[in-house]
């Protein structure tokens, strides 16, 4: 799909020179004199390589076209993880540089987001939260409860957690997958 310069943000996806680039970072420069200019760095989403590359504002580029499915998680075999289409039963197979940071919270039956473009899979979001079932901590210490200090801890997936000194070990409890911290107890 073919778009205007001006128009590309950080986090578009662009097909420059064969290759699909997801766009990082753009600055637009507006000289005194002459046409307004964007500045766009970009990375290569397979390779990882970076590329800095400049249009007028009114030229067009590229924008891939990107399909997002729900998917869930079935099973890992070293670093290919597969997920399955919850409509047509589809299996796609993923590598784990799609998935990223999020990868020690993905769990067996989860339903995550699939981005896929012309059927080959790009990234891979998780829920913004998962359960947890803390394994390892420091014992609760009379009378600590009331103060706002936070313990380290252990999860079931052997990621460190900082959490609040009544929780113990073998407690269920909520946790962001963006950045792997404490959310809350789990009432479930």
């Amino acid at each position: 799909m073919k778009v205007n310069a001006i128009t590309i943000r950080p986090g578009n996806v662009l097909e420059y020179e064969n290759k699909l680039m997801v766009v990082t970072k753009i600055d637009l420069i507006q000289p005194g004199k002459g046409n307004a200019v964007i500045q766009v760095e970009m990375k290569d989403i397979r390779t990882g390589t970076k590329t800095n590359n400049r249009w007028r504002t009114q030229e067009t580029v590229e924008r891939a076209r990107l399909d997002e499915h729900e998917m869930q998680y079935l099973f890992s075999e070293g670093d290919l993880h597969t997920f399955m289409d919850q409509e047509s039963f589809e299996q796609v197979v993923v590598n784990t540089d799609a998935i990223g940071d999020q990868l020690p919270y993905l769990q067996e039956g989860m339903v995550c987001t699939v981005t896929l473009h012309e059927g080959t899979p790009l990234s891979v979001e998780l829920p913004g939260q998962v359960v947890m079932e803390v394994v390892e901590c420091e014992p609760v210490v009379k009378g600590q409860t009331a103060s706002s200090s936070y313990k380290p801890g252990v999860l079931e997936n052997g990621s460190k957690v900082m959490i609040p000194p009544h929780i113990e070990a073998g407690t269920k409890v909520v946790v962001s997958t963006q950045d792997g911290s404490y959310v809350e107890r789990y009432k479930g």
